[in-house]
């Protein structure tokens, strides 16, 4: 299931593997796409028979594309770049009585949380 989601995203979505593709421009291939996009925004709402839903559908599909592209790219940075994520002094130290660093344990001066 989850690898027919893969590759219905990559043969509609991804502009290196879809006909799109043979078009040589980045930006040209891009503004292709977001034409499609509006047309098929376009054929809903002719299809319900409102502007209202046209307006609806619009914003939808850039809420749900934007949300796709935002998924997608956090799994790819996460896959292909793991410590991205980790920002030197950005985690706190644990509120446990003990903290594990690099494996060892370290006693908290302070106590815990509720100490």
């Amino acid at each position: 299931m989850i690898q027919f989601i893969v590759d219905s995203w990559n043969g509609v979505m991804n502009a290196e593997r879809n006909p799109l593709r043979h078009i040589p421009d980045l930006n040209t291939r891009h503004m292709v796409l977001q034409v499609l996009a509006w047309m098929w925004c376009i054929a809903f709402a002719m299809y319900f028979g409102s502007m209202w839903i046209f307006g609806i559908t619009a914003i939808a599909h850039v809420i749900l594309i934007a949300a796709i592209v935002f998924t997608v790219a956090t799994f790819e940075t996460a896959k292909r770049n793991p410590t991205f994520f980790l920002k030197s002094g950005y985690h706190t130290p644990s509120r446990a009585r003990t903290i594990w660093v690099d494996g060892k344990k370290i006693e908290d001066p302070y106590g815990g949380e509720h100490e």
